[in-house]
């Protein structure tokens, strides 16, 4: 197995789980407030990760504004992600989202200077198409082909935010070590959630009610959602723990793909235990990113 995929994968499966208890948590309390709490539970599990390991913050200034900006990057991508989660379908956001791994192979490659074998590279671009597919439909010919639903739009957004966030983190953990750029950005990822949902609360400007607006109809009892927020801080914090210390070991670009594969778990809950269905084109994507990750995989 190439060096750093298995971080990747851990990553994949924690932020797969991550997507589905942030659409429950979501639908009943908005996109907003579950990044909140969930990020809330972030910060106090990376606090807690520093202290017991005496790590302190970065003590180069490079590193340390570099990790506090990416902090704040993936505040708007997590945002505009959970956004996506609420208004769903989960079966597609999901692995529209994972397109940031096949760009982060491209921006590694052009921008960091990695080098991939040219198998390698064929699996990344299937992956990618993958991901295309699954987030398009298709009636009667490319005529009628169109974006599935209106989540799929703040996924594309997210989906470049994640790209600018794994291939920018790279650096200022190659000065610094994971973890000490870890507790920055988490750091900087909370603050920039909550000065946001206090402004928003406060000044409640009509074009942002849509990150405070849950789905409607909601089963889920306002505290279990906020536990299930919890929870989806927590196995994010996991995932991007596994993510960082891959960042520090292997290269960008396999780290960032393989990590992209939590759509698969969210695809699965859809399908089997929330219904959605999927459209043929749509398995032939999620048939995609399977093999381009088998082929980024093999010797």
């Amino acid at each position: 197995m190439p060096l750093g995929l298995e971080h990747g994968l851990i990553a994949a499966l924690c932020w797969g789980s991550t997507d589905v208890a942030g659409t429950i948590a979501g639908r009943r309390l908005g996109s907003l407030r579950v990044v909140a709490v969930a990020q809330l539970t972030s910060v106090i599990v990376a606090v807690a990760l520093a202290v017991s390991r005496g790590v302190g913050l970065p003590s180069d200034p490079g590193a340390f504004a570099l990790a506090a900006l990416f902090g704040a990057v993936a505040a708007l991508a997590y945002l505009s992600f959970f956004t996506a989660l609420r208004i769903g379908p989960l079966s597609v956001v999901s692995p529209v989202v994972a397109a940031y791994g096949g760009l982060t192979v491209v921006v590694s490659v052009l921008v960091r200077g990695e080098t991939l074998t040219p198998f390698q590279g064929l699996g990344a671009a299937l992956a990618t198409a993958g991901v295309i597919l699954t987030g398009l439909v298709t009636d009667g010919g490319w005529r009628g082909t169109r974006i599935v639903g209106r989540g799929v739009l703040f996924s594309i957004f997210a989906m470049f935010l994640f790209t600018v966030l794994t291939a920018g983190l790279a650096t200022p953990i190659a000065i610094a070590g994971w973890l000490p750029v870890l507790l920055v950005s988490r750091l900087a990822n909370a603050a920039t959630v909550w000065s946001i949902l206090a402004v928003i609360t406060i000044a409640k400007p009509p074009r942002a009610a849509v990150l405070l607006r849950g789905a409607g109809g909601s089963p889920v009892p306002v505290g279990r959602a906020i536990v299930v927020a919890g929870a989806a801080g927590l196995l994010d914090i996991i995932g991007f723990v596994a993510f960082a210390i891959g960042l520090e070991v292997a290269p960008t670009w396999i780290v960032g793909l393989a990590s992209s594969f939590g759509p698969a778990v969210a695809v699965i809950v859809a399908v089997v235990v929330w219904g959605e269905r999927l459209r043929p084109t749509q398995w032939l994507g999620l048939a995609g990113i399977a093999a381009g990750l088998v082929a980024v995989a093999l010797p």
